[in-house]
């Protein structure tokens, strides 16, 4: 059963549904609170991330904390055969996926005119078919429901074209995943799913090249007016929000968590 793409769907979201996290394995990731704060609100949540290990660990962590609804998927967001693989073990063993996160991401420090081309390309590969993989396996199961919640993630440096650690390359690969939103939610509003993109300034992770020492937090905090970088947890929270019914018309946003750092 297909929707029907020619109306407005104001379908609710299902009470038994399933979100999947991409990144969900990093000791200090984004996508490991994210999947905490979904798992307290309900939803199932299947934990998407390369590293088997780090992915293991979080749901023993979920589930420790009583949290049963998980399900760790170690997997190759960048192998086509792999996403098909893992959302034919969703379909079988959790409720409706409704929705996904695309939090995984690789930095790169590499300037532009100084990159290989197998370095640009591996973090196009990450960023940006990672998520179209993903995206298009989740939106091939919210279509026939005729809702779904899609959230991507960008980077202020796809905005201003590159910052203290991640420079041209990442930008480049960021400021595809925009417009990747906006294609997305233009494509895959009629049949009542959200497509969004998140676009974080300095957020405490590892994706910075190690935990933010002292010191260069407050360097790179200098230029925010909240004085501040970002935690992990604030992230999570608008993507709770994105993902809930109360978001349903919040479609081709691209949302800046930055403190402010680049106002436009």
């Amino acid at each position: 059963m297909t929707a029907d793409p020619g109306s407005s769907s104001l379908s609710r979201l299902p009470d038994h549904r399933t979100a999947v996290v991409t990144g969900a394995g990093g000791p200090a990731g984004i996508g490991r609170v994210t999947a905490r704060v979904l798992a307290e609100n309900g939803w199932h949540v299947a934990l998407v991330d390369i590293n088997a290990e780090g992915v293991a660990g979080v749901a023993a962590e979920l589930r420790d904390a009583g949290h049963s609804n998980v399900l760790e998927l170690p997997m190759d967001i960048t192998s086509d055969s792999s996403v098909r693989d893992a959302f034919d073990r969703l379909d079988a063993d959790l409720p409706p996926v409704v929705g996904l996160v695309n939090l995984a991401g690789i930095a790169c420090p590499t300037a532009l005119h100084e990159a290989e081309p197998k370095e640009f390309e591996r973090v196009m590969a990450v960023n940006v078919t990672g998520s179209f993989l993903m995206l298009r396996a989740a939106a091939a199961r919210m279509i026939p429901r005729g809702v779904g919640r899609i959230v991507n993630t960008s980077s202020i440096t796809a905005l201003d074209g590159g910052g203290t650690f991640s420079k041209g390359v990442y930008a480049t690969a960021k400021a595809a995943v925009i417009g990747m939103c906006h294609g997305g939610a233009r494509e895959l509003g009629p049949y009542g799913i959200t497509v969004n993109v998140l676009a974080p300034g300095p957020i405490d992770t590892e994706i910075m090249g190690g935990r933010l020492t002292d010191e260069r937090k407050a360097s790179m905090s200098s230029g925010i007016p909240l004085g501040r970088v970002g935690r992990p947890d604030e992230i999570a929270a608008t993507v709770a929000f994105l993902l809930s019914d109360g978001a349903g018309y919040i479609n081709g946003a691209t949302i800046q968590i930055d403190g402010g750092k680049h106002m436009h």
